[in-house]
């Protein structure tokens, strides 16, 4: 009787871990599509758009970032742009105040965090379009012509780009980190097929500026702002013509710390929008269940179906136990010690997993991020 039920448990477990990134799209795609009507790709001279994006001690992304901004400025004259930095010792505020004049630069005078800067942003904006981006994202100079088709069509209130990652063929870090993401975009897509998108990444993304939300500093102020547009009942959708590149990062520790940031604030905006959540429609809880909610478990599921399995082989073959024991050991040390190969590849994704427990068990416990810091293997 333990037996059967430690492996029931272990299949429980792993059909949680799996369900959001196979069985869940699988759902999607049987879903009937709901394509959106499509404008002309064109904007003029970009004077419904404001583009804003925070930056903290980016000095070294700024040559890029600064020459991608005289470009799209070039080609949409009347492009608004629009930038917040929080408190940078590098120069960062000095590059864009000397390089991109056009540039309207708030200087935070400490750290204040993302949230804040882009609330200041927002207020000030006075197109009807917001464009959110990071300092080290670069965007396509088509962009604006593709955002525009898409809010062509009134029920449309949020676009997500595509992101494309550079660096993706280095280390371990970087090569996982790229599939989870064609995975993302992938689902992201068929989310947008059939109705709305659950949450946007910060790197590209942007609302009709009446959407933009009130909130704390300390949420996730890119997932709380992209949703607010399926709080009021428009579409958050996504458009592959809407391109943005940035570099993948390539180590584990730079990987892992973020990953338990990004979920720490997370769940903690997760727990901010249960009220706005409630009233969602039931099609939409199911999407953000599955895509949100079981993910930031992963981990939890991940260590109950391991321990369950092991102890079910154990009581079975108790040799059999201490082999595979020894053996997931052995993978771990050697997954440890080298940065590419498959055993490097699996763990990564493993502590992937328990990044993001970890990030959500700081969540319940109070504890969240307000500030960042940029990633030193981009």
């Amino acid at each position: 009787m333990l037996i059967a039920l430690l492996i029931l448990v272990a299949a429980i477990c792993i059909l949680a871990v799996v369900y959001p990134y196979l069985i869940y799209p699988t759902l999607l795609a049987a879903t009937k599509a709901r394509p959106i009507q499509l404008g002309a790709p064109e904007c003029g001279d970009g004077a419904d758009f404001t583009l804003l994006f925070c930056a903290y001690n980016e000095a070294s992304a700024m040559a890029q970032k600064l020459a991608n901004l005289r470009d799209l400025r070039c080609r949409y004259p009347a492009m608004q742009f629009m930038a917040f930095d929080d408190g940078s010792s590098d120069g960062t505020a000095d590059l864009i105040a000397r390089d991109a004049p056009f540039v309207q630069l708030i200087r935070g005078g400490g750290r204040n965090g993302k949230a804040h800067g882009m609330k200041l942003m927002a207020r000030q904006a006075s197109t009807p379009v917001l464009v959110f981006t990071d300092a080290n994202v670069l965007l396509d100079l088509d962009a604006p012509q593709a955002l525009a088709a898409c809010y062509s069509d009134s029920s449309v209130g949020g676009v997500c780009g595509a992101l494309h990652y550079l660096g993706a063929d280095g280390s371990s870090t970087a090569a996982v980190g790229g599939l989870y993401w064609r995975l993302e975009e992938r689902i992201k897509d068929l989310e947008s097929r059939s109705g709305s998108v659950m949450g946007a990444d910060g790197s590209i993304f942007s609302i009709r500026a009446e959407l933009y939300p009130e909130f704390p500093d300390t949420v996730l102020d890119d997932f709380t702002v992209s949703m607010s547009v399926v709080f009021n009942g428009l579409r958050l959708i996504k458009s592959n013509a809407v391109i943005a590149y940035e570099q993948l990062v390539s180590s584990r520790g730079d990987e892992f710390a973020r990953k338990v940031r990004i979920a720490a604030r997370a769940y903690h905006t997760h727990s901010e929008l249960t009220s706005k959540r409630r009233k969602l429609s039931l099609t939409n809880r199911f999407r953000y269940f599955s895509h949100k909610t079981l993910r930031w478990f992963g981990g939890a599921f991940l260590l109950a179906g391991a321990a369950s399995g092991i102890a079910a082989v154990s009581l079975m073959w108790p040799l059999a136990g201490v082999v595979v024991g020894v053996l997931i050991g052995t993978m771990i040390v050697i997954g440890i010690y080298t940065h590419k190969g498959a055993i490097s590849s699996v763990l990564e994704i493993v502590l992937a997993m328990l990044a993001t427990l970890q990030g959500v068990a700081r969540a319940a416990r109070g504890q969240t991020f307000a500030v960042w810091n940029p990633a030193k293997s981009r």
